[in-house]
């Protein structure tokens, strides 16, 4: 297991309404831009929900380095949200369903929250968290990936938020077994994620698409249907990172991504970075 890098919280700021103008934004692909906007649009409440999990054990955490952690992954997530919700706001404007999810997600969560013991709201957060650094790691690993999302603001943000996802992807899985969360359970939830994320994810993606008239022209949409087995979000490789979680004793730091990070960190934000501008 490898030591997980520092993690900061960067101040960014993107342009959605002034760049994000074309209604289909990733890359001109029906399907994949209705599920990039139903995923952004589960992302704000999705996060809220991950700090409060953690938050509720931040003051049980004992060992200095993982506070400085819990620290970061607050603070990342935070600012995630905020412009996750600034995004959504420009797609709902776009006629992308976007606030009619974000309602859903904060009514599954709080749900979530009155109804699962801490500990399990705690393996939720890091099975999901599991999810978001394997698509993080395929959007930073693979060029086919990038290009699919085009040249817009919204490529721009989610390289972003794929980094940080990759920089904190420890972070509620180390709270979850500080607090004495054990490997049945976290299997267990697991395997319950499985089936209720995807299928809330694709259910919401179709019912986005039909309230797009796109949707019923076949020149757009079979073209667009057909692409999708090639997806590098659905290749053999993505499946087998989201599985490497059902493993007993799985750790997440057990898929180096130091370098990778140290790459992106520098490519976004190093000196002449292309984000660098962005950064409050």
């Amino acid at each position: 297991m490898t030591v997980a890098p520092a993690i900061r919280t960067r101040r960014v700021t993107f342009d959605y309404p002034g760049r994000v103008t074309r209604r289909h934004f990733a890359g001109g692909d029906l399907v994949l831009s209705h599920v990039v906007a139903v995923l952004s649009a589960m992302f704000p409440e999705g996060e809220d929900f991950f700090v409060r999990s953690v938050r509720h054990y931040a003051d049980r955490i004992t060992d200095p380095e993982l506070k400085a952690q819990v620290a970061g992954f607050i603070g990342q997530e935070t600012t995630h949200g905020r412009e996750h919700r600034a995004l959504n706001e420009r797609l709902q404007e776009m006629g992308y369903p976007t606030r009619r999810v974000d309602r859903m997600v904060a009514r599954d969560a709080r749900q979530a929250d009155k109804r699962f013991p801490g500990r399990v709201r705690l393996a939720i957060t890091a099975a999901l968290e599991h999810y978001t650094a394997a698509l993080a790691e395929t959007l930073l690993t693979d060029d086919r990936a990038q290009e699919l999302l085009g040249t817009s603001e919204v490529r721009s943000m989610l390289l972003w938020h794929a980094l940080e996802e990759s920089e904190h992807k420890a972070v509620a899985f180390d709270v979850y077994r500080a607090v004495g969360g054990t490997e049945k359970m976290r299997i267990r939830v697991m395997r319950t994620i499985n089936f209720t994320f995807l299928f809330g994810s694709i259910t919401q993606s179709i019912l986005s698409m039909l309230g797009d008239r796109a949707t019923y022209n076949p020149r757009i949409l079979i073209p667009s249907l057909a692409r999708l087995p090639s997806s590098p979000f659905l290749s053999k490789e993505m499946r087998q990172r989201i599985r490497a979680y059902n493993k007993p004793g799985f750790h997440p730091n057990d898929h180096d991504n130091t370098e990778l990070v140290a790459q992106w960190s520098d490519e976004l934000f190093g000196e002449g970075g292309k984000l660098a501008v962005n950064l409050k």
